[in-house]
């Protein structure tokens, strides 16, 4: 099939998943869209990437600059964001009261830029950061919540999804890579590596997963039949993906996530979730107390015990000064002389340490880490409490929590538009018992009512006569 015919059968596939998964009765605001947009960027690519008119990053000293495009184009819609939300005061007000501990983290990372050698690189990626909150709180705080949660995981996951197989299958220079120190190919869809295809497939492969399972066990789902084809034929095209992505940390999550996903689906008490936290936890020290356990799982997963070489650099990066309270400042690590030094070492020129936790130690100190801590904290308190009050996103807040908290043991996904981040925040947020906004209908017509009105006056006179 030559590609512009396989781009305008996608286009038609997107366009008819979108209009079968759409909600009918509670149609979110479509203020949603710029929610939907931020994340498709976010977990793909910035704008001049598509358009190739980017940096071409030859040097760490490149990462300094950034797109005037990107940043015109990011700008443009936090802006519009802010004032939806200004507009939505009300029900944002109650938020930022019951999510201190989440905007005391952000306040922190704002008064990094202080000490931070790059202070206004720092303020232009905290100002993405901000972007995520946002953009979560548009979802959160929309009339029709539970409907605004579903749309903006099912119109990003269909639009990051399809075009990913789309790009693989028929354009290449977009949907594949090459390794020229492996001598592979690697698939990245519309991300510009595999792990990035394999975080797509893992958050967006647990939201469909979520929504299908919910349609399959309501009986009474209207447009049923409809619904459970879109999410299957968007969970399909997810599996063969990650297969093609070979990312063993987005298939062991996955795999994880959707367990949780159906064990507390058919048992939703908080017992059950304390449970399965207790397990988990469990779980992961023993792996990494006894180093047998910890080299037969990666080895089950694929990888070498070094991950990849990532043990490497969590060694090199824990013996670099700097002010281990305070930090180097937010997103501020990987630049400069710190970035020289890993980038002539190292052949494929990291700019992370590839785990989030000591990511956010050497940006934010420990005060950073202690303040991402009491965000899971405060976090999973949230998802109990919404276990509890039978809120119907709260089995996916658990998995994107449990997922979130593994997959940043080999990942930094705590980094500015990171698509993992932003479902870290879907997670943790409190978020009020789910108001929606229902059209009333009268149950039958005009004519039907008078009709069953003469119904009964015939019965009546049938029993008097008898």
């Amino acid at each position: 099939m030559a590609p512009t015919i396989a781009a305008a059968a996608f286009a038609g596939l997107i366009v008819a998943l979108m209009y079968l998964g759409r909600d009918r009765e509670n149609p979110p605001s479509p203020a949603i869209w710029l929610a939907v947009t931020w994340v498709f960027l976010g977990a793909s690519r910035m704008l001049s990437q598509w358009l190739h008119t980017g940096i071409v990053l030859g040097t760490p000293d490149q990462y300094l600059e950034g797109s005037p495009m990107d940043r015109l184009l990011l700008s443009a819609i936090e802006v519009a964001a802010l004032l939806v939300l200004a507009y939505r005061s009300r029900r944002i007000s109650r938020f930022i009261r019951e999510n201190k501990v989440i905007l005391l983290f952000f306040a922190y990372c704002l008064i990094s830029m202080l000490w931070s050698d790059f202070p206004l690189v720092t303020l232009k990626r905290w100002t993405k950061a901000l972007g995520n909150i946002s953009m979560v709180l548009l979802v959160l705080t929309d009339r029709n919540t539970v409907s605004a949660i579903k749309q903006f995981f099912t119109r990003t996951g269909v639009l990051l999804i399809a075009i990913s197989v789309l790009v693989i299958k028929y354009y290449p220079e977009y949907g594949r890579g090459y390794n020229g120190w492996t001598w592979t190919t690697f698939y990245c869809g519309v991300s510009t590596d595999k792990n990035g295809l394999g975080v797509i497939c893992l958050i967006f492969g647990l939201a469909v997963l979520w929504q299908f399972i919910e349609v399959y066990r309501n009986k009474r789902t209207r447009n049923r039949k409809q619904l459970m084809l879109v999410h299957g034929t968007v969970l399909s095209m997810t599996i063969w993906l990650l297969h093609m992505a070979n990312s063993s940390t987005a298939l062991g999550c996955l795999a994880l996530g959707g367990a949780l996903l159906l064990i507390t689906t058919l048992s939703g008490t908080p017992r059950t979730v304390h449970l399965l936290a207790t397990l988990i936890i469990v779980g992961g020290v023993v792996t990494y107390a006894f180093p047998e356990t910890y080299e037969s799982l990666v080895r089950m997963l694929g990888r070498k015990p070094d991950l990849t070489g990532r043990t490497d650099i969590w060694t090199d990066v824990l013996q670099i000064h700097f002010n281990h309270i305070l930090g180097t400042g937010f997103e501020s690590f990987w630049l400069g002389a710190r970035a020289d030094f890993f980038w002539h070492k190292y052949y494929f020129h990291p700019n992370e340490a590839h785990n989030g936790y000591i990511e956010t130690y050497l940006n934010l100190g420990w005060i950073g880490v202690m303040l991402l801590g009491a965000q899971f904290v405060v976090g999973y308190q949230n998802i109990v409490s919404a276990f509890r009050r039978k809120m119907p996103a709260a089995t996916l807040r658990f998995a994107l929590l449990a997922v979130a908290t593994l997959y940043n043991m080999t990942e930094a996904a705590f980094k500015v538009m990171h698509p993992m981040w932003i479902a870290f925040l879907f997670a943790v947020i409190w978020v009020p018992d789910f108001q929606i906004r229902r059209k009333l209908r009268p149950a039958v017509s005009v004519q039907e009512r008078t009709q069953a009105v003469a119904e009964m006056d015939m019965v009546k006179l049938d029993l008097m006569a008898t």
